[in-house]
C-alpha cells in the first residue's frame, strides 16, 4: 500500500513539474516574441521617419526636380501614369523647383498610360509657366517613351541613344494549323458575331484584320497628333518618321526628334541653371520594403509560436 502510494506521489509530481516547466517554456517564448515584435516596430518607425524626410534639406535653394520614367509603361508598374502623374505635381508645386527633367529609359508600354502622362505634363506646363519641362534620354525612349518625351519643351539625348518607333502593333500567336496536325478540335461559343476575333485558336478573318487594322491607325493618329503639338516645326519632313523605325540620338536630333546632346547633370548645370538635384520619383520606400519584409516575418513567428505552444 506504501509503494502504492510512493509510486502515485512521484508520478503526480513529475506531471506538476513537467506541466510547470511547459508553462515556463511558453512564457518565456512569448516574451521573446512580444519584445522582438516591440523592438520590430520601433526599428519600423525610426527607418519610415528617415525614408519620408528623404534627407533633402535645401534651406530655400532652388534645385532641379527629377522625375524618372523607368521600364514599361503600363498600370501597377514603376512607370504608370499614377506614379509618374504624381511625381509630376509634386515637382511642379514645389517651391524650390527651378526646372523639371523628365529622365526616360523605356521602351514604351501602354498607349493610354502614355497618353496620360503627356496630357498631365503639358497642363503642369501651362499651370507653372516659369517652370521649364525638359526630358533627357538614357539607353531607350521608343514607343510610348517618345509619346511621353513629346510633351517637354526640349528632348536631351546620348550620342547612342535609341529613340523613335512612333507606331503601334498588336501581336499574338494562331496555333490553327497545328492544331489540325493533332486532331484538336476547338469549339468555340460566343454571343455576338465579332466576340472571338482575337481567339488564337480560329482564324482570322479578313474582316476581323481590316478592323484591327483600324483600331491600330486611329491610335497611331494619335501618336502622331501628339508628336506634331510637341515638336511642331523642329520635325524634319520625312515619311519615315512616323513609320516605326528607331534612330540612333544622333540622327534623332538632325531629324529633329531630339533637340540637342546632355546628360541630366548637363541640363541642370548649364540649362537649368540649378546643379542640386532632387528626385521626385515615386518608388517603393524602404519603409515599404520592411513593412511588407517583416509583415511576412511576423505571420511566420506567429505560427511558430502558436504550433511549439499547442504542442503537449
Amino acid at each position: 500500500m506504501t509503494d502504492n502510494n510512493g509510486h502515485w506521489e512521484r508520478e503526480l509530481v513529475t506531471k506538476l513539474a513537467t506541466a510547470a516547466l511547459k508553462e515556463q517554456r511558453r512564457a518565456r517564448l512569448w516574451g521573446i516574441f512580444f519584445k522582438l515584435l516591440t523592438f520590430a516596430y520601433i526599428t519600423l518607425f525610426l527607418v519610415m521617419a528617415v525614408d519620408w524626410k528623404g534627407g533633402d534639406v535645401t534651406g530655400g535653394k532652388k534645385y532641379t526636380a527629377m522625375v524618372e520614367v523607368n521600364g514599361l509603361i503600363a498600370p501597377g508598374a514603376d512607370a504608370s501614369a499614377e506614379k509618374i502623374n504624381a511625381a509630376l505635381q509634386a515637382a511642379f508645386k514645389d517651391k524650390s523647383t527651378q526646372g523639371v527633367v523628365v529622365r526616360i529609359n523605356s521602351p514604351g508600354g501602354s498607349p493610354v498610360q502614355s497618353q496620360t502622362i503627356y496630357d498631365e505634363m503639358k497642363r503642369l506646363r501651362k499651370k507653372h509657366p516659369e517652370i521649364p519641362l525638359y526630358v533627357v534620354v538614357e539607353d531607350v525612349c521608343a514607343s510610348g517613351g517618345y509619346f511621353i518625351a513629346a510633351a517637354a519643351d526640349r528632348i536631351y539625348v546620348g550620342k547612342a541613344s535609341i529613340v523613335g518607333s512612333i507606331g503601334v502593333l498588336m501581336n499574338g500567336f494562331g496555333f490553327v494549323g497545328l492544331m489540325d496536325k493533332l486532331g484538336v478540335e476547338r469549339r468555340l461559343v460566343t454571343a455576338g458575331e465579332n466576340k472571338g476575333m482575337l481567339d488564337p485558336f480560329s482564324p482570322l478573318a479578313d474582316k476581323d484584320k481590316q478592323h484591327i487594322e483600324g483600331l491600330m491607325k486611329d491610335i497611331h493618329q494619335q501618336f502622331i497628333g501628339a508628336v506634331k503639338e510637341g515638336r511642331g516645326t523642329r520635325l524634319k519632313e520625312s515619311p519615315e518618321i512616323f513609320s516605326g523605325l528607331i534612330w540612333t540620338g544622333q540622327k534623332s536630333v538632325e531629324l529633329g526628334l531630339a533637340d540637342g546632346f546632355g546628360s541630366l547633370e548637363y541640363v541642370a548645370r548649364e540649362v537649368i541653371k540649378a546643379e542640386d538635384i532632387r528626385d521626385f520619383t515615386i518608388a517603393e520606400g524602404i519603409g515599404e520594403k520592411l513593412a511588407r519584409r517583416f509583415g511576412a516575418s511576423l505571420s511566420g513567428a506567429v505560427v511558430e509560436a502558436l504550433m511549439r505552444t499547442s504542442v503537449r
